[in-house]
């Protein structure tokens, strides 16, 4: 969930660091993060995979690292927002979200020049 949401952020809160056509694709972003699809973030890396890979890898880390140690558990393989009631300790699962993707936009948005 964290890349497309770690792009997400960086499109909405720095918007001098992307074009127009990309800061209309970010907004999907939400939708894809939400949703546990990470591919939304496939064509910003494919475009620039030197900033962006090691962004969202980091911010990644981080969410799965906090994840760990906060004891979540996410009983499906998949749905994102939608089966967070099969996850415990669910509030500490999304700060961990929240972090990695706030982590993984201020790298992101630090490393772009602007455009």
């Amino acid at each position: 969930m964290v890349p497309p949401l770690a792009i997400a952020l960086s499109t909405t809160f720095f918007k001098d660091r992307w074009t127009e056509d990309e800061r209309n694709a970010g907004l999907v972003n939400y939708i894809m993060g939400l949703s546990f699809i990470s591919e939304g973030a496939i064509p910003f890396a494919a475009n620039d995979p030197i900033h962006v890979i090691p962004s969202c890898v980091i911010g990644s880390a981080i969410a799965g690292g906090l994840s760990v140690a906060f004891n979540c558990q996410l009983r499906a393989p998949h749905g994102g927002v939608f089966v967070i009631a099969t996850v415990s300790n669910w509030p500490m699962y999304l700060v961990s979200i929240a972090i990695g993707a706030v982590v993984g936009c201020l790298i992101l948005s630090t490393l772009k020049k602007n455009k």
